[in-house]
């Protein structure tokens, strides 16, 4: 038995695997790419809003809704997300997935370049008190300067995939979205107002905590 099957195995519910298979097999039928978290990185997100009290939750690349639920689980019927998407037909699955789990009236869809997105919401003085990265990797850093203008005190900020398929270890590895993700990884642990850390599960989440 691996470990990713392990932890599956010992700590994910047979619902919220078979929440994730479901919601994997809608987006593939759909054409779309099926790269929604792992169910266990899932997990950590839902239980890291509980654990923080977070209300105000930003996620930037919804694909088909997966990552946005395990989200909202973590508010219960109290919190709203807002999720960023770039392709319109994307947002609708994940409307669609996050209608069927429950949560149909906590989510706003904002369609477009995620940049833009972020700098309207700076621009209108949001602020929020989770924040999840999930998109393109070369904008990364970009993505996690203008989460934390948008931060409480206190706010969380995760970036999914920061192992990379481990490709951030070896140093052959000098693509776009590898050197994008070792920068990110790079500038979220040297930042003088985040408290941070990489954990291994799924493909790596890089957490950080927001100081005052």
């Amino acid at each position: 038995m691996e470990l990713e099957q392990y932890i599956q195995s010992v700590f994910i519910g047979k619902d919220a695997l078979d929440d994730h298979a479901k919601i994997t097999k809608a987006i593939e039928d759909r054409g779309m790419p099926t790269i929604s978290v792992a169910p266990e990185t899932g997990k950590l997100l839902t239980l890291l809003v509980k654990m923080t009290g977070a209300k105000k939750l930003l996620e930037i690349g919804a694909l088909g809704g997966y990552s946005g639920i395990c989200l909202l689980r973590g508010t219960g019927k109290a919190g709203h997300l807002t999720s960023l998407e770039l392709v319109e037909s994307y947002a609708d699955a994940a409307r669609e997935h996050v209608h069927q789990a429950g949560f149909n009236n906590q989510v706003s869809y904002k369609i477009g370049p995620a940049l833009a997105s972020l700098q309207a919401l700076v621009s209108e003085k949001e602020c929020y008190d989770f924040f999840f990265i999930d998109a393109d990797k070369d904008n990364y850093v970009n993505y996690l300067d203008l989460c934390i203008q948008l931060a409480n005190s206190g706010a969380i900020i995760c970036g999914d995939n920061t192992l990379w398929d481990m490709q951030v270890l070896d140093s052959k590895f000098q693509d776009t979205n590898t050197k994008g993700i070792r920068s990110f990884n790079e500038a979220i642990s040297s930042h003088p107002r985040l408290e941070s850390i990489l954990i291994p599960i799924g493909d790596g989440l890089t957490i950080a905590r927001l100081t005052d």
